[in-house]
C-alpha cells in the first residue's frame, strides 16, 4: 500500500472519529436529556457510598472529589432539575440544593422582600379588598 493511500485512510478515520465525538452515545440521552457529561465526572469508579453517606456522617471526602470535577456544574443542575433528594451532587448536599431551589423559586415569583425572606403567599385580610 502506498504512503498516499495510507495517509488518505488515516484522514478518513480521523474524520469519522471526530464525527463520533460530536454525537452523544445513545445511552447518554435519556428522556430527551443529554447525560453525556457523566462520562467526564470525577466520581466515575469511586465507591457510590461515598456520595450517599449515612445521616450525620461526613460529606467532606465526597465534596473534595466534586471540587476538582470539570462537570460539577452540569451535575448540580441535573440534581436541581430532577429534585434529587439524597446524596452529594455537584458538590452540594440535599440541604444546600434545597436552599438553591428555594431561592430560584423566590426569584421566579418575584416575592423577595428587602430582608431576603418571602411572605406566606396568603392575602392579609386587612389588605384584601
Amino acid at each position: 500500500m502506498s504512503e498516499e493511500t495510507r495517509s488518505g485512510e488515516m484522514r478518513t478515520k480521523q474524520k469519522q472519529a471526530a464525527l463520533l465525538l460530536e454525537i452523544p452515545p445513545l445511552s447518554a440521552v435519556v428522556g430527551g436529556e443529554d447525560l453525556s457529561w457523566q462520562a467526564y465526572a470525577n466520581c466515575l469508579g469511586v465507591d457510590p457510598d461515598l456520595f450517599f453517606p449515612e445521616r450525620g456522617a461526613s460529606t467532606r471526602e465526597a465534596k473534595a472529589v466534586c471540587r476538582r470535577c470539570i462537570v460539577r456544574t452540569e451535575c448540580l443542575e441535573y440534581a436541581l432539575q430532577n429534585a434529587e433528594k439524597f446524596g452529594i451532587w455537584g458538590g452540594l448536599s440535599e440541604r444546600e440544593r434545597r436552599r438553591i431551589r428555594k431561592l430560584r423559586a423566590q426569584r421566579r415569583r418575584g416575592k423577595r422582600t428587602a430582608n431576603g425572606k418571602t411572605g406566606t403567599g396568603r392575602l392579609d385580610s386587612r389588605t384584601a379588598s
